[in-house]
């Protein structure tokens, strides 16, 4: 075996489209190990301070995804305000030639090196000699280009049906449950709160119906999981906003696991799965107001979850 097929790309979401690049990378050259190279933080963030997307995954997911899809090895790259002023020829002969390319492999669109002064012609020529390079059009679903930001624009919408369409799965939000103000507990809601980091993406403010996975290994009574096992996934009434009926602030994923009172998750990296949306948020006039439309976000949510092509069986 000699030498590595290389993927360059952002990924972020790891969409069917970067999974497609990954997916021709192995095939062209089975005998080689694959590569992936990507960058953290986002390039635009840095380029742009305070203007970059926000993100559809976070770096640890992100390398999962990768790994899951084909990659040998993932390569991070620190994308620094130095490193953006690297031309082509410095990005080819600092990033690439390390790995020992046989072949590159990128999308058609991708961009690289200084004020993204690179395209794909570049790159051939830069590698001609050293290395083969292969450009690919991006993956289409129902006649849409599968990219990250028609993701971020669908999750913006609360179209997390969409979302999952061009994701090719449900839309994940990931963290660690905190404290929140205890009123689910006392309302007969106990939940499950996230914060939603502003340099993240999730859903429009809303409810919605999905599913809640622990991500530490353990079962809903905090025991360890047997080796092999995966963790269960509950269905959920998912609420992302700021509790306008309480005057919030804070913008929250707040997750009601159905029929699940006794699951202490406080502390615990959980992973919010988004099936279907159910309504958009309201401020209601009062707590009964409140508790009734809770009941009825609860009884859609399992209808929801029934029918849905998402739904576990």
């Amino acid at each position: 075996m000699t030498g590595s097929v290389v993927v360059i790309g952002n990924f972020d979401g790891v969409h069917p489209g970067h999974r497609e690049v990954l997916h021709v990378a192995k095939a062209t050259e089975p005998d080689s190990p694959l590569i992936v190279v990507t960058f953290w933080p986002h390039p635009a963030s840095v380029v742009r301070p305070g203007g970059g997307p926000k993100l559809l995954t976070d770096l640890d997911e992100r390398v999962a995804l990768l790994r899951e899809a084909g990659a040998d090895q993932v390569e991070v790259i620190e994308f620094t305000r130095d490193f953006s002023q690297l031309t082509p020829g410095q990005f080819v002969d600092q990033v690439i030639m390390p790995l020992d390319p046989v072949r590159v492999v990128v999308g058609e669109n991708f961009r690289f090196g200084h004020k993204a002064a690179g395209n794909l012609e570049a790159l051939a020529a830069l590698g001609r000699g050293r290395f083969q390079v292969t450009g690919l059009p991006l993956v289409r679903v129902r006649d849409e280009e599968t990219c990250s930001s028609g993701v971020r624009a669908a999750l913006e919408a609360g179209d997390v049906r969409h979302a999952s369409e061009l994701l090719g799965r449900p839309f994940r939000f990931r963290g660690e449950v905190q404290h929140g103000d205890h009123r689910g507990r006392e309302l007969g809601f106990p939940t499950a709160n996230l914060p939603v980091p502003a340099d993240f993406a999730a859903p429009a403010d809303g409810v919605y119906a999905g599913y809640v996975t622990r991500l530490d290994g353990r079962d809903d009574r905090g025991e360890p999981l047997p080796e092999g096992v995966a963790a269960p996934a509950w269905p959920a009434a998912i609420s992302v906003g700021s509790n306008p009926t309480f005057d919030g602030e804070q913008r929250r994923v707040e997750s009601f696991v159905l029929d699940r009172d006794d699951l202490d998750l406080y502390d615990v990296p959980i992973a919010v799965d988004f099936c279907d949306r159910i309504r958009g948020q309201v401020r209601f006039a009062g707590i009964e107001a409140l508790i009734e439309q809770m009941d009825a976000d609860v009884a859609a949510t399992r209808r929801v979850l029934a029918d849905h092509p998402c739904g576990r069986s």
